[in-house]
């Protein structure tokens, strides 16, 4: 069978740019340290490593949301433990009130002190969170919770909790309305300050206003011990809620440490096998450059 020079040059031609082809891959590959470069290198492969990837991608993302869930409760923790405070300050007044050496402007004085807490209050239960939404106005998170009134304070949220997927089966709520932190337990606290400022500003001049400071006096306080209790058992929600973001993310980051080593499993480069095959090709490729070049000089001209 006879062929014809177009022949040879044309199948030499080819088989160096397969060649070419074949090495420049390999050091792509050795680049990259990525074995898959296209899903056509292996099929199945890529398929699971998109699988793979798609899957740790998801537990990142719980991971995201864990993080904002465990600063919105951080804060609240921290807003909590300022109404903590205050409350114990207030009761401390409230004892101390009670001292029947205490004249009606020593009274006046210390019911001076406790409205400027209740304004403080007020602010604590008004704050907002670190993307500027009040913490206690439930879903209405644009509208400020509590405004000021006679009779303490009036409630414009609503008892909406917000709730963000900290898991793949775990939704998470990362507020409490103002309803059930200051005026929950039976008790507002705002109408509780409210009375005890004017039940102290109230002079004391019969028996029966004696009388009636005492009766008030223990009403707050047993009101006070009603409203610490109501904060603390929210407080230890969200502690319980801290616990369990903490207990979830080192579970998401073992997750994520097996899909890490699953993906690499997949579609990482074995180095000593990727460079013994660069060098055969190379190899491979410099003898089919010499043999095209031997080919090429072939013609009867060279045997005449």
């Amino acid at each position: 069978m006879r062929i014809s020079t177009d022949t040879l040059f044309n199948t030499g031609a080819t088989r160096l740019g397969e060649l070419q082809t074949s090495l420049a891959k390999t050091q792509e590959q050795i680049s990259t340290g990525r074995r898959i470069l296209a899903p056509s290198d292996d099929p199945i492969g890529a398929a699971r490593a998109l699988e793979v990837t798609q899957s740790q991608s998801i537990n990142n993302q719980y991971a995201t949301n864990r993080n904002i869930a465990r600063n919105t409760l951080n804060v609240l923790e921290g807003t909590l433990a300022s109404v903590t405070s205050l409350l114990q300050d207030v009761k401390t007044a409230v004892i101390a009130s009670g001292n029947g050496s205490l004249t009606d402007n020593e009274r006046g004085f210390q019911a001076t002190a406790l409205q400027s807490r209740l304004d403080e209050l007020l602010g604590l239960a008004n704050s907002r969170d670190s993307f500027g939404n009040y913490t206690f106005s439930g879903f209405q998170s644009n509208t400020q919770p509590f405004v000021q009134t006679l009779a303490g304070a009036t409630y414009q949220g609503d008892s909406g909790q917000l709730s963000i997927q900290v898991d793949s089966t775990r939704q998470m709520a990362v507020n409490f309305s103002g309803q059930a932190v200051f005026q929950g337990g039976g008790q507002d606290i705002f109408q509780t300050l409210t009375d005890l400022v004017n039940l102290l500003n109230t002079p004391v001049v019969t028996p029966t206003d004696q009388a009636n400071l005492t009766t008030g006096l223990a009403t707050a306080n047993s009101r006070l011990d009603r409203a610490m209790d109501n904060v603390l058992t929210v407080r230890a929600s969200v502690g319980s809620r801290l616990q369990e973001i903490d207990s979830l993310s080192i579970a998401g980051d073992d997750r994520n440490l097996q899909y890490s080593q699953l993906l690499s499993e997949i579609q990482d480069l074995d180095y000593t096998e990727a460079l013994t095959r660069l060098s055969q090709q190379q190899f491979t490729l410099e003898a089919a450059q010499r043999s095209f070049a031997s080919i090429s000089k072939l013609s009867l001209f060279n045997f005449i």
